[in-house]
């Protein structure tokens, strides 16, 4: 890049901390960062045009986890590591909303539900036996049994009578959630460069060398919060997920409020300004959808239609407005990696699809590892 003086003494010089990735963690980790020390030069540097992962294209759930998704969490978990999973997920969310409010974050406090289809009888009577036993490992969170079973009152068809309800789930706007982030970022002076993509870093000791396609710039400070993208800078224990969404036109009369989940959490839908939102998908071919491309399958898009069309708005007519996907960071474990890379190199990633959850609360955490 044909840097000027003035481009380069303004932005690109005397820096004090390099965050890669403008996502809910790195806004955060900036922010708290600056926060604390006012006169320090914060830079932030983001490969896309808006923030490129997941942090504006999820599905807006402020969610924890439905009974099937925590009972799969427990086949590779303790019951300690899933209730300390639970408890970071729920406080992250108070911590968002109070951060930022309810009036900003458009939150409705509306509930979550997981429906069953009828293929998935046996999945409905595995969580029913164990549904006791998922409330009272997750009492100490909650204080009293946050699930229950409830009748379908929404109309869906070719699921079955019950689903389980979980009253502390919400939602909010995602967009309203970022730009209000994004203000924050700005108010403070923080530097956001976008179309920047981070290539490599090097810790000379005494300070970080950040490379980019476009240029280079060092700092004291370098912290890494590309969450899906983490692989291509050398944390390869966070594999890429990508997540598929489409919505739909508005509906007149549309009748469904709250978040859904379905097939342990892999598909998942909620109503935003009178349409239909859904996503997921990734299970129907994992392998395919560890990628970093945000592109659409026919394979996961068909079976979207076919949702809407059999389960959730099966006597109704609607449209597809838009489809677009995000990229989640994810691994073995489903605990965040928050941790010292080397002496001026931290990181935050691997969210593992709870980035609304949870991202606040690391970006946080992040920023404290190096003050």
């Amino acid at each position: 890049m044909n840097l000027s003086y003035w481009e380069y003494k303004t932005w690109l010089s005397n820096l004090d901390a390099v965050i890669i990735g403008s996502g809910i963690v790195g806004l955060t980790c900036a922010i708290a960062y600056k926060k604390k020390h006012p006169s320090k030069k914060v830079l932030i540097l983001e490969r896309g045009l808006l923030p490129q992962g997941a942090s504006t294209k999820n599905a807006g759930f402020a969610c924890f986890g439905s009974v099937s998704e925590l009972l799969d969490d427990l086949n590779t978990h303790t019951e300690e590591e899933v209730i300390e999973l639970v408890q970071q997920r729920f406080e992250g969310i108070q911590h968002l909303r109070a951060y930022l409010g309810d009036q900003v974050l458009d939150y409705q406090p509306w509930g979550g539900y997981e429906l069953f289809q009828e293929k998935d009888k046996e999945l409905f009577e595995s969580c029913l036996d164990r549904f006791r036993g998922i409330n009272a490992l997750l009492k100490p969170v909650f204080g009293e049994a946050i699930f229950s079973i409830q009748q379908n009152e929404f109309g869906f068809k070719n699921v079955l009578p019950q689903y389980m309800f979980n009253a502390a789930e919400g939602q909010l706007d995602t967009g309203k959630m970022m730009q209000a982030l994004l203000q924050k970022a700005q108010q403070l002076g923080i530097i956001i460069l976008n179309g920047i993509s981070v290539t490599d870093f090097e810790d000379s000791g005494s300070q970080v060398t950040i490379k980019t396609e476009q240029f280079e710039c060092t700092a004291q400070h370098l912290f890494i919060a590309t969450n899906g993208f983490a692989a291509q800078l050398g944390l390869e224990t966070v594999k890429p997920a990508r997540a598929q969404v489409l919505i739909t036109k508005p509906i007149d009369n549309l009748n469904i409020q709250g978040t859904f989940h379905l097939d342990k959490g892999y598909y998942y839908f909620r109503n935003i300004d009178h349409r239909i939102l859904l996503g997921g998908g990734r299970n129907l071919d994992f392998k395919a959808e560890e990628t970093t491309e945000l592109s659409q399958t026919a394979l996961v898009q068909h079976t979207f239609e076919e949702l809407l069309a059999t389960v959730i708005l099966p006597d109704q007519k609607y449209q597809i407005d838009h489809r677009w996907s995000g990229i989640m960071g994810v691994g073995a474990q489903k605990k965040p990696v928050i941790k010292q890379l080397s002496n001026h190199v931290f990181c935050g990633v691997r969210l593992g699809g709870m980035g609304v959850a949870i991202g606040s609360s690391v970006g946080k955490k992040l920023c404290e590892l190096a003050t």
